[in-house]
């Protein structure tokens, strides 16, 4: 099995210390992936396990996969409980952020000022609407977490392909499919697999924070 991240030339960090998440599938030798997990520790020195048996069963790609939703729900929670313990953030305003993880809120209000459906499904139903971040908000400050160019209406199912790097958008409203992506999955999900899909024009402000999720959300395979 070979990984390879989403942009050619990334770095697996960003300049806030933050991870890159298609960076977590990039490819390195076995030599230093046995160095790094004995450093690291039990949980690492398992997972590198589990990548070497991948030869005699291809279904660890997708154990592999739930694994990385796994530790991204972990993060965000943790950041989440670092806002809750952040004694400089008003008390509207914690609630305010922590409610936009969940894609609810303030965050959704101001969603809704630019978005009005669901750009795969095309449901208008605000009880079946999630406000997802282009940029998520596990890297996002708490400005980016309440900016509403920096969201999409989508059902929850789309809300979790995006949000995982299983789809993402180009400037010009082309759905990008990523290669990890199970299609048959998406196209129950809602997803049209079998021809371009163009969801439409996006304003300034979405674009820039689609560029930031093509680049470093969006998750990339080689084999």
């Amino acid at each position: 099995m070979s990984f390879v991240p989403s942009c050619p030339g990334s770095t697996p960090l960003l300049p806030n210390g933050n991870g890159l998440q298609s960076i977590y599938l990039t490819e390195i030798g076995p030599g230093f992936a046995e160095v790094l997990a004995g450093l690291i520790g039990h949980e690492a020195t398992a997972l590198v396990s589990t990548l070497a048996a991948h030869d005699e069963d291809p279904r660890v790609d997708d154990a592999w996969l739930v694994k990385l939703s796994d530790d991204v729900d972990y993060w965000e929670h943790r950041l989440e409980q670092e806002v809750v313990q952040d004694s400089s953030i008003r008390d509207t305003d914690r609630t305010a952020i922590i409610r936009a993880r969940r894609g609810q809120g303030l965050f959704k209000e101001r969603v809704q000022q630019i978005e009005r459906r669901c750009r795969i499904t095309g449901v208008e139903n605000d009880a079946h609407l999630i406000a997802s971040h282009c940029k998520p908000w596990r890297d996002s400050n708490n400005e980016e977490r309440l900016d509403g160019e920096n969201g999409l209406l989508l059902t929850p199912s789309i809300d979790h392909l995006f949000d995982r790097g299983f789809i993402g958008f180009e400037d010009s409203g082309r759905l990008i499919i990523s290669p990890v992506a199970d299609r048959i999955s998406l196209q129950r999900m809602g997803v049209q697999t079998e021809q371009p899909v163009n969801v439409g024009t996006f304003s300034t402000g979405q674009r820039r924070y689609l560029e930031f999720h093509r680049t470093n959300v969006l998750l990339a395979s080689a084999r």
